[in-house]
């Protein structure tokens, strides 16, 4: 029976020591409870976790990228947009990460929904489309700030898709066209500009040289008689006028 019992004793060290045995890859580590209360962290590689004293916990280290649902959005202009993203973090501190937090994955969800929202709220539409890399920024800096004390960097934001209304994407190209009729416009009225300087200043040197307009009289008649299709009239009085400042 004494045999026995040293057997049964080996026994049971040794499935002791087995079930105390933990292994953690590179990217993970182990927050260890002492009796309820926390004691340290652990890993990576092999470690112990002494049964029923000592329970662990593992986390993460990896950067995980978590989609953020599509929100329904009011813009600072009375424009209601659906907004999603994709939000990039990781567990620096997995001790706070477990200890300051009940599942951090879903309250990072939760915290980015709203954080969406009232910053996108807080700006108009041409600033949704236009300043994506700001409001990213901007998203990343609130996110960032709530998460430092769970443990949790928030690396990167970025929105990925602003969805608009059928009526408002009209409205939007009726304003583009607008715009593009408007700078048109601009530019006809500055070429009549800058052409009406060049008149001036033509009709003022050949005012000083009557010889040069006779010139650019006869010059003219030379170029529209290529055209054989056309009947060329010129008053006479002109043509005296002309001759008569020449002399």
């Amino acid at each position: 029976m004494t045999g026995y019992s040293v057997y049964i004793v080996l026994a049971v060290v040794l499935l002791f020591f087995i079930s105390a045995i933990r292994i953690l890859r590179e990217y993970e580590r182990g927050v260890i409870f002492m009796l309820g209360r926390f004691w340290k962290v652990k890993g990576p590689g092999f470690i112990l976790v002494i049964p029923i004293i000592q329970q662990m916990e593992k986390v993460d280290l990896r950067t995980i990228v978590m989609d953020v649902p599509s929100q329904d959005v009011i813009s600072r202009d009375n424009v209601s947009v659906h907004v999603n993203a994709v939000v990039y973090f990781r567990v620096i501190e997995p001790d706070k990460a477990i200890i300051q937090v009940e599942h951090f994955n879903e309250a990072i969800s939760q915290l980015a929904q709203t954080t969406l929202r009232s910053v996108l709220g807080q700006h108009e539409l041409d600033e949704m489309l236009s300043e994506r890399d700001r409001l990213n920024a901007d998203i990343q800096t609130v996110l960032d700030q709530q998460t430092d004390a769970w443990g949790v960097k928030v690396s990167n934001v970025e929105i990925k898709h602003v969805d608009l209304d059928e009526s408002m994407i009209r409205a939007i190209a009726k304003q583009a066209e607008a715009e593009r009729t408007r700078r048109a416009k601009v530019i006809h009225a500055e070429g009549e500009m800058q052409a009406s300087q060049k008149l001036l200043e033509a009709a003022q040197i050949l005012a000083e040289q009557p010889q040069a307009l006779q010139l650019r009289y006869l010059q003219t008649l030379t170029e529209i008689a290529n055209d054989r299709s056309n009947t060329i009239v010129f008053p006479l009085e002109l043509i005296e006028s002309l001759f008569n400042k020449a002399k």
